[in-house]
């Protein structure tokens, strides 16, 4: 019957870990399932401690730490409006601080200049800086006279 205890705390654990998401709650749970496990084959309360202790160590010294890692590090690429951010684009309406039209990857996308003092004309090429909304924010590739 020791086996749907700690079921039982592992389900405890896993809505913990849902409503923090810390990993550490759901590494205790996946521990309290091995000491679950072990007591299904029949060991007795001093091997499923022993068992819980040394998966939620395991867990919590050696892929807690790789874990958070891996979600700290920026995606490799980028996507949606997002991979835009760096691309070349040509200025096919003049772009001003407020409106203007440029032609990038084959699509129209309406754009204004990073710098409000610039008016940037038809034809010149533009560095796309960021996205805001539908909207490129552009510089120019070479400074305008």
């Amino acid at each position: 019957m020791s086996w749907f205890v700690w079921l039982l705390a592992a389900a405890a654990l896993g809505v913990a870990e849902f409503l923090s998401l810390t990993l550490v709650f759901g590494l205790l749970a996946a521990a309290a399932l091995v000491a679950a496990l072990v007591a299904g084959v029949g060991i007795g309360l001093l091997g499923q401690l022993v068992a819980f202790g040394a998966a939620a160590a395991a867990g919590l010294l050696i892929i807690r730490p790789v874990a958070l890692r891996q979600m700290a590090q920026a995606p490799l690429s980028r996507d949606g409006s997002d991979a835009l951010i760096g691309k070349r684009a040509e200025v096919t309406r003049e772009v001003t601080a407020t409106r203007g039209l440029i032609r990038i990857s084959g699509e129209e996308w309406s754009a204004r200049a990073l710098d409000e003092s610039l008016v940037i004309p038809v034809g010149a090429l533009v560095d796309v800086m960021e996205i805001e909304g539908a909207t490129a924010v552009v510089y120019p590739r070479e400074l305008l006279p």
